[in-house]
């Protein structure tokens, strides 16, 4: 009996991670990570999702918490798995080490989730590394994974298409016609590469100049053309109740990527929780860390880990 309970994860325990710390031209970088190279000679990079998302994948501008990737953390070290989860440059515990706002571009963030994998190589002495983006972060993940050789990487719930066509997808439904009209010149124009000189103060808190040189840089990138460089094995992770990002996105990210693994998970939303589509139910579990995590979830992560790793089971 004793053998079989070692040879459970400890879910459920818990773990102190360490605050560590990456130092940089405008500030520092911030971090918790769990476990060490002494125990685990593979390490998870965790990238938050968009916005001022935290490392334990928490907007700041939503009340309450749902805690959902300090959840993995916690439970990948329960199965003796090393994990990194980090604030975004500009966000939480990183805010120090913001740009100003014109100055900022997407791959300031790329850039930033290539030194963390080569602190967790170098500084932390970890054999190999796992990229795992949440959400947007999974397309910094991706392109940050073919400037950093990796042992594998995970889209969790991660988009295949590009921003623009996202934002104008949001906007449809919520823009008068003049103005819907409007944002589409606009999007069509960034899209292009071109700043806009003149937005009306309705859609400025969307297109606001000082965002513009960012929105160009991120709208360049296609999820599903960039995942098609990598040569790392690559899951594809997507719950079927995820009112953000459809089915269709791991689905069409899967057919670019030959050899990836699809899993979708039935029942899991946006943030990882075992709820059902109805926007009732949806809306309170973005902010309730006492919903645990999608009970497949975790297995399927963990056993992507150890196959890339070459490590073996618990």
């Amino acid at each position: 009996m004793r053998r079989l309970l070692l040879a459970l994860p400890l879910i459920g325990i818990a773990f102190a991670g360490t605050d560590v710390e990456l130092a940089t031209s405008t500030g520092q970088l911030r971090g918790t990570l769990e476990g060490s190279s002494k125990t685990s000679d593979c390490a998870v990079l965790i990238l938050p999702g968009s916005g001022p998302t935290d490392r334990d994948g928490n907007s700041i501008g939503l009340p309450g918490k749902n805690d959902a990737l300090k959840m993995i953390a916690t439970d990948l070290a329960g199965r003796s798995i090393a994990s990194l989860r980090i604030e975004k440059r500009g966000i939480a515990a990183s805010k120090v080490a913001g740009p100003k706002e014109e100055d900022l571009r997407f791959e300031t963030y790329i850039d930033d989730a290539v030194s963390w994998i080569e602190f967790l190589e170098t500084r932390q002495g970890f054999r190999k590394v796992i990229v795992l983006g949440h959400s947007e972060g999974a397309l910094i993940g991706m392109l940050a994974a073919r400037t950093r050789a990796v042992a594998g990487f995970i889209s969790l719930a991660g988009t295949s298409r590009r921003a623009s066509v996202l934002i104008r997808e949001q906007i449809a439904t919520r823009l008068s016609p003049e103005l819907l009209a409007e944002a589409g010149i606009i999007l069509q124009q960034l899209d292009q590469g071109v700043p806009v000189k003149k937005v009306s103060a309705s859609l400025d808190p969307l297109f606001r100049k000082s965002v513009q040189p960012y929105l160009i840089s991120w709208f360049r990138y296609s999820p599903a053309e960039e995942i098609t460089k990598l040569t790392c094995p690559c899951l594809i992770v997507q719950g079927t109740t995820d009112i953000q990002i459809p089915l269709a996105d791991a689905d069409a990210l899967h057919q670019a990527r030959a050899g990836s693994k699809l899993v979708r998970i039935v029942g899991m939303n946006h943030v990882l929780k075992k709820v059902p589509s109805d926007l009732n139910a949806q809306i309170p579990s973005y902010s309730n860390p006492d919903l645990p995590l999608h009970p497949e979830l975790m297995g399927a992560i963990s056993r992507f880990v150890r196959e890339s790793c070459g490590s073996p089971a618990p």
